[in-house]
């Protein structure tokens, strides 16, 4: 007898409105990013620039209904880069490039490969900023990656 195991994934459809909720995050919270924003200077623009560079990368995806990750991905993480306003935006759109890269070829996503796109999400950040300081978005990133893994 053979028992098939039911695993949890996320398809194209599902992840497209997992990025659609955290460009809603973004819009109600940008004001208190703006705020939390003091490295290098505190210039209290990077919740807007975030929440720019996420219409961009979302707007790539808006209208879509294709249920492969992979495509969806690629599409919201170029959608960033284009898309990429000021420094903070640049970072999302690598931490959304590194999460891409992860999916590549596949038509869903389980909890496991959520952690392992979330360590080369962070990477990928780490990898795009000259001199990597810690306590900014790439620590938050970083810090994502770990609990994903621990809970995966």
């Amino acid at each position: 007898m053979v028992v098939e195991v039911s695993r949890r994934v996320c398809d194209g459809i599902k992840l497209k409105y997992l990025f659609a909720a955290g460009l809603a995050w973004l819009e109600h919270n940008r004001e208190r990013v703006n705020q939390l924003n003091v490295y290098p200077v505190p210039d209290g623009d990077t919740g807007t620039n975030m929440t720019l560079t996420m219409r961009k990368a979302y707007s790539a995806v808006a209208d879509w209904d294709d249920a492969n990750v992979g495509k969806v991905a690629e599409a919201v993480a170029k959608g960033a880069l284009l898309g990429a306003r000021g420094n903070s935006g640049v970072i999302l759109s690598q931490i959304l490039r590194g999460f891409a890269n992860g999916l590549k070829e596949r038509e869903v996503f389980d909890g496991g490969t959520f952690a392992y796109c979330c360590k080369l999400a962070a990477e990928s950040a780490y990898r795009a900023v000259e001199k990597p300081v810690e306590g900014t978005i790439l620590s938050v990133a970083k810090a994502a990656a770990e609990a994903a893994f621990r809970v995966s």
